[in-house]
């Protein structure tokens, strides 16, 4: 049975304007050391800068693997919640979306499940193998990707995030439900690399 892997990473740390700093690059670049092992077949990346800078990065550690842009990665907000599925923590997160920005939001979202959450073709003939892809986005499609594989409720996207270049891996098979490898794991990064991205606070 073949597998399709995605490698699910959020992009380096960025400055205020969305470009990687030197933070992200390191942090890019020691995601890259980790994945050097792995068979990769293709990096994919949002069309946004900060995220084609980590991919970039991290590829140097991925000779001769082609990098290249996706739009179904740029960063989106997948799903609005109503007002019964909105926690208290996040009264007027949603303030200033509108109704067609919403629904472009959905569309980007259906196009990035349709895209990538599926186990490999193997109609073709010499398809029938495994599959390793890299995916570096942002928070909300990680969010949406593995709220999916989970079968869970829409609005269940907002209970998750990432780290700058944590790595979450999601396997596909055909006839199987996606199985989630990993979420959010930062064990390439030293200590001081960590957590960046989140709330400034006590971490394990």
């Amino acid at each position: 049975m073949t597998t399709r892997h995605l490698y699910l990473a959020r992009h380096g740390a960025a400055d205020a304007h969305g470009e990687l700093t030197d933070i992200g690059h390191r942090q890019a670049g020691l995601l890259g050391e980790r994945l050097a092992g792995v068979p990769i077949d293709a990096v994919w990346h949002s069309p946004l800068p900060r995220a084609a800078a980590s991919a970039h990065e991290l590829a140097r550690h991925l000779p001769d693997v082609p990098v290249a842009e996706a739009a179904e990665l740029v960063d989106h907000v997948p799903y609005v919640p109503g007002p019964a599925e909105t926690p208290p923590s996040r009264a007027g997160f949603f303030d200033g979306l509108d109704d067609t920005e919403a629904a472009a939001g959905r569309r980007l979202a259906e196009a990035l499940v349709a895209r990538f959450a599926k186990a490999p073709d193997t109609t073709t003939e010499g398809t029938r193998r495994d599959t390793h892809e890299v995916l570096v986005t942002h928070a909300f499609q990680i969010a949406w990707l593995v709220r999916h594989a989970l079968d869970a409720p829409p609005s269940r996207w907002l209970g998750l995030n990432s780290a700058n270049t944590a790595l979450t891996v999601i396997e596909y098979r055909t006839g199987l439900p996606p199985a989630i490898v990993m979420f959010n794991d930062m064990s390439h990064l030293p200590a001081d690399l960590r957590w960046t991205g989140f709330p400034a606070r006590v971490r394990p």
